[in-house]
């Protein structure tokens, strides 16, 4: 594990040429999280119960106990790797398919978020060099073509990084908005050598003070409903579920439009959780 000096980062909008990292980071973050959703949904007892009768009629058809007991769950699980949506929880996001090219089209200004531990220490980013680990292997890619107009870019919302000296170390998106005032933030990812020092927090609080001083007053995340890290790590962050708090006043509307990601049966596969900023 590296020692991360955090006024030393640089939080940016993500650009183009960052895209293939942003990829492989997510990926790295996200591995295992889609198993174990599976997991979750095998063992729930309704899943457990409907898998028995179907086991039951297949013992009539196959002389084998041990096939008739496997089928079904291979075919279950199967069924839930091409349905869940591969997006769901810390990583998470409604779409199925972040577009990356449209979120990284203002990225080219450099547009920066405030580092609040910058203003402590009274240096400026990027003084030190961090230690370089090794990065996938970069892949040549060519400048897309493809036309991005402003209703694009909106709807693909902005990904913002976390950078020292030309490393990427994180990121944290944050979708396009729905409602005036209302944001979500998902994907909250950092490099497994810069993890427990403090990083995702400064992700997501920067983020936050960013969307408070442009008007939004409440942030909505989803987290995996297994996922007892990424749970821990938002509640520490002061935010709640719909329901702990004093949400009487809470609009209908979106109410609905922040209920769980639901799969298989109904089942939840994210708690919500959120925070008035």
């Amino acid at each position: 594990m590296v020692k991360l000096e955090l006024d030393q980062v640089v939080i940016r909008r993500m650009r183009e040429d960052d895209i293939e990292m942003v990829k492989a980071l997510v990926k790295e973050g996200c591995e295992g999280t889609e198993n174990r959703l599976i997991l979750h949904v095998l063992t729930r007892p309704l899943c457990l119960f409907i898998l028995a009768i179907f086991s039951s009629v297949l013992r009539c058809l196959v002389h084998s106990f041990i096939l008739a007991l496997a089928i079904p769950v291979f075919l279950l699980i199967i069924f839930l790797k091409l349905t869940m949506p591969r997006s769901i929880g810390v990583l998470g996001t409604s779409r199925p398919c972040w577009d990356y090219v449209g979120s990284s089209y203002r990225g080219t200004q450099e547009e920066t978020l405030l580092n609040p531990y910058c203003r402590i220490s009274g240096k400026p980013p990027g003084m030190k060099k961090t230690r370089q680990r090794i990065k996938p292997k970069d892949k040549e890619t060519e400048k897309s073509t493809e036309k991005i107009d402003p209703e694009r870019e909106q709807a693909a919302g902005q990904v913002w990084l976390a950078d020292c000296e030309g490393e990427i170390m994180g990121c944290v998106c944050r979708e396009s908005e729905t409602q005036p005032g209302i944001r979500r933030f998902c994907r909250v990812v950092v490099g497994s050598w810069y993890r427990r020092e403090g990083l995702g927090r400064l992700l997501v609080q920067s983020l936050e003070q960013s969307e408070r001083d442009a008007g939004a007053h409440r942030v909505y995340v989803h987290v995996p409903y297994p996922s007892k890290v990424g749970e821990a790590f938002f509640r520490k962050l002061g935010y709640r579920q719909p329901g702990e708090g004093t949400d009487e006043g809470e609009d209908e509307e979106e109410e609905k439009l922040e209920a769980p990601e639901r799969g298989f049966l109904g089942f939840p596969l994210t708690k919500v959780f959120y925070k008035d900023l």
